[in-house]
């Protein structure tokens, strides 16, 4: 099963819930499942199942989670199918659950026992056709390309007051901003946060630079650990999280300094923790899902190295996902920010050009965050990569990054 989250942001870039999207199958493996085939599982819920295996902690937090039914599924055994709380969960449907009696009962049955309905894919001129339905609704998902949202706040404010508008299909932050400003969306979905926001002097900030300085000594092949321990003294959040770190490995023996910590932990040791120590550091004032985004990326581009036989390289492939978003995070363009850091010619050329040997591993990995399963699946099918090692990885970067904040 493929599965990814995608997050929903409010007008503050804080992130409120999370969607689930999931496909059980390469579909170009398996074409039957695109025509009647597709009705063979049609009363399973792929992202209820997610949420079960996983728990909905690990998936999203404390967030709410949407999740996708159709007309089929809606009639299936939810209430005892979930064992999240039903506050959590809200149900995701379209237009084909239309406004027949039998649809407008089960949703109303499944409100009634605590469950948040949320619609998408419905047209304006479906709007009246579809109140008995919408009357149910917590959210409806709006393309803030096909709407104006003067006209849809005045519409709903007056016919349906209760429900929450959410923007999607918002690809930049200049859009993101605007509608933001305009007010009337209560979230919005799109890769706007991925934009960087350029800084207009273009300067990093003094103890980011001190990150920067950091991550430019662990990754020269052969780096003094004194030197570095220099370095981390400078920040007490990095010595104190290291520290953490090392007095988990020492347990009974005392750590008397710094250097003494490096010493114990090693070059490699302290290669792996500085990446994500200096990541977590930098992302303090930025959205927590840009530190989230960039360690799952990190984890998840790690556990794919040997379905891309890139088995010998998971370090470089770990640093690849980790600086994806650097722009991002230091607000300047990529180019420029990979120039600020000692990283290596192939990381450097995938993340700039979408080439070398590391790059067909980004491109897959950013199309199955996106949940474009057609290339997803175009792309396990030309290089024969299975789905469970797929769904393992993927899975195993969400535990990996939730344990790292137990």
């Amino acid at each position: 099963m493929l599965a990814t989250l995608i997050p929903l942001f409010d007008s503050k870039m804080e992130v409120c819930a999370y969607s689930v999207f999931a496909q059980r199958e390469n579909f170009l493996l398996h074409p039957s499942l695109l025509g009647t085939g597709s009705l063979d599982a049609a009363a399973g819920i792929l992202g209820l199942d997610i949420v079960e295996s996983m728990g909905i902690g690990t998936l999203a937090g404390d967030k709410e989670v949407f999740i996708e039914v159709n007309n089929i599924s809606l009639f299936s055994d939810i209430e005892n199918k979930c064992s999240a709380p039903a506050e959590r969960v809200v149900l995701l449907i379209d237009y084909r659950i239309n406004p027949e009696q039998m649809y407008v009962d089960r949703l109303t049955e499944l409100k009634a026992k605590g469950y948040k309905l949320a619609m998408r894919k419905l047209n304006i001129d479906q709007f009246e056709e579809y109140r008995p339905v919408l009357s149910l609704m917590d959210y409806i998902l709006l393309d803030h390309k096909k709407i104006k949202i003067d006209k849809a706040k005045l519409y709903f404010g007056q016919v349906y007051p209760h429900i929450k508008l959410c923007a999607v299909n918002v690809d930049s932050k200049e859009d993101y901003d605007r509608l933001a400003e305009d007010g009337g969306y209560y979230l919005f979905e799109g890769e706007f946060f991925r934009m960087p926001a350029i800084s207009k002097t273009g300067e990093i900030a003094p103890l980011k630079m001190t990150y920067i300085e950091l991550l430019n000594l662990v990754n020269q092949p052969d780096f003094d650990l004194t030197e570095v321990a220099d370095v981390i003294s400078k920040d007490t959040v990095l010595a104190v999280n290291m520290l953490e770190i090392v007095n988990k490995l020492a347990r009974n023996s005392k750590i008397t300094s710094i250097r003494a910590a490096t010493a114990m932990l090693g070059q490699k040791e302290i290669r792996r923790w500085a990446s994500t120590a200096v990541t977590k550091s930098l992302c303090v004032d930025k959205p927590s899902e840009i530190m989230r985004l960039s360690l799952i990326r990190a984890k998840f581009a790690e556990n794919l190295a040997y379905c891309f036989d890139l088995g010998a390289l998971t370090s470089e492939l770990f640093l690849m996902g980790l600086f994806s978003v650097i722009d991002v995070i230091l607000e300047i363009p990529m180019k420029q920010a990979l120039e600020m850091v000692n990283i290596a010619e192939d990381i450097s050329l995938a993340l700039l050009q979408r080439k070398g040997r590391l790059a067909p591993l980004l491109n897959f990995m950013l199309h199955y965050e996106n949940a474009d399963w057609q290339e997803v699946s175009r792309i396990m099918t030309v290089l024969n990569i299975d789905v469970k090692p797929v769904s393992t990885a993927y899975i195993d970067a969400l535990v990996w990054y939730r344990d790292m904040f137990l």
